[in-house]
């Protein structure tokens, strides 16, 4: 795993000289401590930060083709590099390296950017074919890897993470705040590609290629996988799709353990973990290698805390396990975390994600997770209450508006996370919505009518014009992010359409995005077995009631395939998620940091938001009148971005109004 950072420019256009090239690339040190590389051709830059993995003595980047007309830089794994380097040697080209990045330039060779299809693995990579004068940038299919560029009129930029283009200066780099970004990041707590929250900085969605052009200073960028997501298998038996899965994951679980560096894995409790370190263990014992090295993390919340089941898992499956607890003090992280997410990312899980990362680094360089499992499987509870409503949709239209109206109303609302009331009050309020808007409300942090609410006057009319601005107003609409997954798959069931709309939003756009950046915070590579292309190929080809199915419950077809690695506890357990028990620590431990920064006057003058909405949801929440954990955790996650040290030197501009960032709060209050 590594940092990638360059640029391209045309003959008119402004060079990115050796000494931007290198503080770009220098930013992303915590990606690639073992080495640096920097390559000067002409229009283009190519700078890498190296975290050895494979052939750790050499494949050094960025990295060429035997005549030095192709060079790379190449952030990820290309887990089946073995097979391509034999057919590219038996074709004649000659490599010189024993890693995975020396088949990218060589297969560009054969085959330009149809490359992509070939690979299986993570990754994100930059091609300069300087015979064409292009610059190619290539994503993988679900979006394990980040990638971010700014196209200007004569030069694209990109890089690994947002903070390398922010070394350089704001004339060079506007810190223009996007309104549309903004209002979506409320929405769901991440900022969907390909948007980022600064204009002018986009995300290469996953699964496609841009190419910049230095003739011209144009860019195409276009997809190159999709799979059919209407398409689903009816002549295949329950245990014939049983079968042919396990068959998938331990091929994915085999080929993602190839290591030259320790290796070891997450471990939750969960299904999806437990299944990817049983695999793991097989294939150790097969091979007469030494017991998995496992890590967990918990909290002294029951409610939250897994550890339990970590151990048993651990037990059952013969590991070397070794596990943390986050308590309320990991809240002097989260300056820290703002600077890691080069966004505001107000998913809780960042905290013990990133805690277990750190210290997971201390024992192995390269983990293992269960990440994808609830997407592919339809593990989520969103999910069944999909379904529950979707039998609900049978009952005449005159009960349904009882049930979402009067009904829901009446039922008090709970002050607690993770209550029964609760989930029945958000169920009935749904039910008279489309099936698209009824899953986005469950996915959001704020509701439109909450974030109309909160939204001060100037920043209500900046979204409004950024709107207009659009070729289709409608796009702005958030709702629109999860409408496309359902619109892919219009012709399965609505629980399969919302399992697409994940795959195309939530995982890319939050899942993935946390683990990795977390993870490389603290220079620890994570894989995904889960999210090897095949298994995902096949998993939405199943029907969803291999996906729901007595006696299994969710997951069943995952469940069946791995059975024998799964203790009967964990295989019958409800899914617990990876929370974090913000509702409480904001009224107890944390109540008087929360005040600090939400309360703070600089804070409140930002003019972004009501302060007096602001004020009622903190005190709603420390009252115990309602539960607005997630809703304020946003908005903290939000002020300490505005706050980091690379955007309060510059003040944040935004049509009608200027936010100025600078500190508001001591960082020794936080520390």
């Amino acid at each position: 795993m590594c940092g990638i950072v360059g640029a391209s420019w045309t003959e008119n256009g402004p060079p990115l000289d050796l000494e931007r090239l290198a503080a770009m690339t220098d930013r992303l040190t915590h990606r690639g401590p073992d080495e640096r590389g920097v390559r000067l051709e002409p229009l283009c830059a190519l700078g890498f930060r190296r975290l050895a993995i494979l052939d750790v003595a050499g494949a050094h980047q960025p990295m060429s083709n035997e005549d030095g007309s192709i060079w790379v830089v190449f952030n990820g794994e290309i887990y089946n590099f073995s097979e391509l380097r034999r057919r590219l040697e038996a074709t004649g080209h000659v490599l010189r390296t024993r890693g995975d990045t020396e088949v990218l330039p060589h297969l560009y060779e054969d085959l330009g950017v149809n490359l992509f299809a070939e690979l299986r693995g993570m990754f994100a990579l930059a091609i300069w074919d300087g015979r064409r004068r292009k610059l190619i940038l290539g994503r993988d299919r679900l979006g394990q890897k980040p990638l971010v560029y700014r196209h200007e009129p004569e030069r694209l930029l990109f890089a690994s993470e947002i903070k390398a283009l922010l070394t350089l200066d704001h004339t060079t780099l506007p810190r223009d705040l996007d309104p549309i970004a903004l209002d979506r990041y409320l929405t769901y707590g991440y900022v969907p590609a390909p948007a980022t929250m600064l204009k002018g900085v986009r995300k290469l969605p996953a699964a496609h290629v841009l190419e910049f052009d230095a003739r011209t200073g144009r860019v195409r960028a276009q997809r190159y996988w999709e799979p059919d997501w209407n398409h689903e298998q009816t002549n295949l038996s329950f245990p014939q799709a049983r079968d042919r899965l396990r068959g998938l994951l331990e091929e994915a679980v085999r080929e993602q353990m190839i290591s030259e560096v320790p290796l070891g894995a997450f471990l939750s409790g969960g299904v999806d973990s437990t299944a990817i370190v049983g695999l793991m263990s097989r294939h150790q014992r097969a091979t007469g290698g030494p017991p998995v090295r496992t890590f967990s993390i918990g909290f002294d919340d029951p409610a939250f805390d897994e550890r339990r089941y970590a151990r048993e898992a651990a037990e059952f499956l013969g590991t070397e396990h070794r596990e943390f607890l986050v308590e309320p003090h990991a809240w002097q992280l989260l300056p820290e975390l703002a600077a890691t997410f080069d966004e505001p990312f107000a998913d809780s899980s960042a905290l013990p994600t990133y805690v277990l990362s750190r210290e997971t680094r201390r024992f192995v360089t390269v983990a293992l997770a269960g990440d994808a499992g609830d997407e592919l499987f339809q593990g989520y509870d969103r999910y069944r209450a999909l379904a529950l409503t979707l039998a609900l949709d049978r009952l005449p239209e005159g009960v349904r508006r009882v049930l979402a109206g009067p009904l829901a109303r009446i039922l008090p609302a709970s002050a607690r996370a993770k209550t029964r009331l609760r989930k029945v009050k958000r169920l009935l309020e749904a039910i008279a919505d489309p099936v698209p808007v009824r899953y986005a409300r469950w996915c959001s942090i704020f509701q439109e009518s909450d974030r109309a609410a909160l939204y001060h006057d100037e920043a209500l009319e900046a979204l409004a014009q950024a709107s207009r601005e659009l070729d289709e107003p409608d796009e702005a609409d958030p709702v629109q992010v999860l409408a496309r997954g359902f619109d892919a798959a219009n012709a399965r069931d609505p629980l399969t359409g919302a399992m697409v709309a994940d795959l195309l939003a939530y995982l890319p756009g939050d899942l993935l995005v946390k683990v990795d950046l977390a993870s490389m915070a603290h220079s620890l590579e994570c894989r995904a077995p889960l999210l090897d292309h095949r298994v995902v190929e096949f998993a939405l080809s199943l029907p969803t009631r291999f996906k729901r199915r007595r006696p299994w419950g969710a997951k069943a077809v995952f469940k069946a395939s791995c059975a024998d690695l799964l203790p009967a506890s964990i295989r019958s357990r409800s899914k617990m998620g990876f929370g974090v028990p913000i509702d409480r620590w904001f009224r107890g431990p944390l109540a008087d940091e929360l005040q600090a920064i939400l309360l703070d006057p600089s804070s409140l003058n930002r003019r972004l938001f009501q302060p007096q909405a602001v004020k009622r949801l903190v005190n709603d929440h420390l009252a115990g009148r309602a539960d607005h954990a997630y809703r304020l955790w946003a908005l903290i996650m939000l002020e300490l971005w505005f706050r980091r040290d690379d955007m309060a030197s510059h003040p944040l501009q935004m049509p009608c109004l200027q936010v100025q960032s600078q500190p508001a709060v001591s960082p020794a209050r936080l520390q």
